[in-house]
């Protein structure tokens, strides 16, 4: 059932964000990804929404109300975080070159660029959390100040206190203020525990046996939980992967690249139980090669937190 918003997604993904609007009876109206495999994604998952597989950079407004003939309530967007991530190794040293001299800095002033020209009522950009702070934060208020909007929140939500079942601290900006009610935080045990074995058929998409890498297999045997096969250096101290789970905690943040070995077993966790730890239910299909696949998760935001926020939204749509 409608409840009279639509919304567009630039840097749409796989649709992570999306989901918990739709379920929220928002309209989806359009998408916009320059990843094929994640646009594929999207548009198995939202059969009525018009995809635009195209650089942001390249897209005009007037090419998006060419494709639409609803009014646009709201526009989300999760520009790629690499150029402000503490996990990039490479991250540039200053707020100004991370958004001015990184190749993919400037993609977050395209998606203010649309929504000035747009004007919705509503807006939701999802980023890291260094994003948000000293002199960054300056940076993207004056943009979105010239773009017409003043008054701008930066709203730190971290998914496990939504009820998603991993780590991630986030900061969604903007132009209304979201208090997340907390709840209970979801174990991995609670998440992935009821799937059947990978080892044999089974009705679950993407829920089969992938080999552990070869750094991380011997190491994998005698790793206890928590513990990591692998280390690398990232911008702020050392990032860790192919971790065993504990299964009665939270686990870790699932990113693109991130890798766990199954909290009682020695094995990989499969596609559908890190979809899982992000929130994505069974039904949701995935499309690409293993590793788009792993990507397009990593990359996603929880739709357990998506659908918390579309319901402010929708209680603030009401009560005006």
């Amino acid at each position: 059932m409608s409840h009279g918003l639509s919304f567009i997604d630039l840097f749409s993904g796989a649709g992570g964000f999306s989901l918990g609007f739709k379920k929220q009876g928002f309209v989806d109206l359009l998408a916009i990804d320059h990843n094929k495999a994640a646009a594929r994604t999207y548009a198995t998952n939202f059969p009525n929404s018009k995809v635009i597989v195209n650089d942001i950079r390249k897209v005009h407004s007037l090419e998006i109300l060419d494709q639409i003939s609803n009014n646009i309530d709201l526009i989300l967007a999760s520009p790629p975080c690499e150029p402000f991530t503490s996990a990039n190794s490479k991250r540039m040293k200053t707020p100004w070159s991370r958004f001015y001299e990184d190749p993919q800095g400037d993609l977050i002033f395209h998606a203010i660029r649309i929504i000035g020209d747009l004007k919705p009522n509503y807006f939701v950009i999802e980023n890291v959390i260094p994003i948000s702070e000293g002199e960054s934060q300056d940076i993207l208020r004056e943009q979105f100040k010239t773009a017409g909007y003043d008054k701008i929140f930066f709203n730190h939500i971290s998914a496990e206190r939504c009820g998603c079942p991993s780590v991630r601290n986030r900061v969604f900006i903007s132009n209304i203020r979201l208090h997340i009610r907390e709840v209970r935080k979801k174990s991995v045990k609670s998440a992935i525990g009821d799937l059947p074995s990978p080892n044999y058929p089974n009705d679950y998409q993407g829920h089969f046996i992938l080999p552990i890498a070869r750094q991380a297999e011997k190491r994998s045997i005698k790793l206890r939980p928590g513990d990591a096969a692998v280390h690398f250096r990232g911008a702020k101290g050392g990032i860790r992967n192919w971790i065993k789970l504990e299964e009665n905690e939270v686990c870790p943040t699932v990113m693109g690249k991130s890798r766990f070995i199954h909290p009682t077993l020695n094995r990989s966790l499969t596609i559908r139980e890190h979809a899982r730890l992000l929130s994505f239910p069974d039904n949701f299909h995935f499309t690409g090669t293993v590793e788009e696949m792993f990507n397009q998760i990593g990359e996603s935001v929880p739709p357990i937190v998506s659908h918390a926020i579309a319901n402010i939204i929708k209680k603030k749509k009401k009560s005006i």
